[in-house]
């Protein structure tokens, strides 16, 4: 390579301009395979959601008489039906879909107020943080169940108000992740600069102390929408989530459970499905922790 070519210069700023904190977790995040091949898996699994309804020749609540416990590959039903001649692929991907909803818009919610609260506890401190703290361990102290129960009584079984229910209920763990975050990053040289130049409470917050939480919090974001999914499906498996004729992994599940003897199929493909999606969130998991995992770089 000639001295003081052009390509010689490329490769010195590049040497001297290094890799950022994201470039470096995005290739390192690229190098896992199990979590690469899941979000392939996860992408496909979200385009069947959205597409794919569209696509199968049944509609999800549509009642059959004639096709009733049809097994798979028969009468034109890829997967089957159910005891009501419902077809079992429709439904299924409509349950994937809801499912998948819940878990993001849930997970949305959780996220919106455990940030807010956590990063507001962490860095005023003092009383405030000891009160907003002993909400978060008081909410601790009641069974999960029970606070959702309360929730869906008190305003209806409506399924967007599931999304917030469940979204009430998960906060609590972010709240205190990113609490611990903020705690640790408070008294930072670049948080005292901030300070020195004037800018609020809210500002300091907004600008500095949320964009250094991203690491932890989409780590713990991709981990929540699992736990969501499992918790809408453990609601639904006791018929307090989606209800009839709308269907959710969950209530695909239990209707299957119910009818194991009689039609398997009913509870195999629905709870494939469920297995395949929760592996995908937590491989994704897994390699963003270690991606951002600084003990690595």
């Amino acid at each position: 390579m000639i001295p003081g070519s052009p390509q010689r210069k490329a490769l010195l700023e590049n040497a001297v301009k290094g890799r950022s904190l994201w470039d470096d977790a995005r290739r390192r995040l690229m190098r896992n395979r199990a979590a690469v091949a899941s979000m392939v898996v996860l992408a496909v699994m979200v385009t069947l959601a959205v597409v794919g309804p569209f696509l199968v020749p049944f509609h999800y609540d549509t009642v059959t008489k004639t096709d009733v416990w049809m097994s798979p590959m028969t009468g034109g039903h890829l997967l089957g039906t159910d005891s009501l001649g419902r077809d079992l692929l429709a439904r299924l991907l409509a349950g994937l879909g809801v499912s998948l909803a819940i878990g993001v818009v849930a997970t949305s919610v959780s996220l919106l107020i455990g940030v807010v609260w956590g990063s507001v506890a962490g860095y005023l401190g003092g009383r405030l943080d000891e009160v907003m703290m002993r909400v978060v361990d008081t909410l601790y102290s009641l069974p999960f169940i029970f606070f959702v129960i309360l929730l869906m009584v008190t305003f209806g079984r409506n399924i967007f108000l599931i999304f917030l229910a469940i979204g009430a209920v998960e906060w609590l763990t972010m709240s205190r992740i990113v609490r611990g975050q903020t705690l640790s990053l408070k008294d930072k040289e670049f948080i005292e600069a901030a300070r020195a130049a004037g800018l609020s409470s809210g500002q300091i917050i907004a600008r500095h102390i949320v964009p250094n939480l991203l690491g932890p919090v989409v780590v713990y974001v991709t981990l929540t929408i699992p736990a969501v999914i499992i918790a809408e499906s453990f609601l639904s498996f006791l018929g307090l989530g989606v209800q009839p004729p709308m269907a959710s992994l969950g209530t695909l599940i239990a209707t299957g459970a119910q009818d194991m003897e009689m039609a398997p199929w009913l509870l195999i493909f629905p709870s494939l499905t469920m297995i395949v999606t929760l592996m995908a969130f937590n491989f994704i998991g897994d390699g963003l922790r270690d991606a951002l995992d600084p003990k690595d770089r």
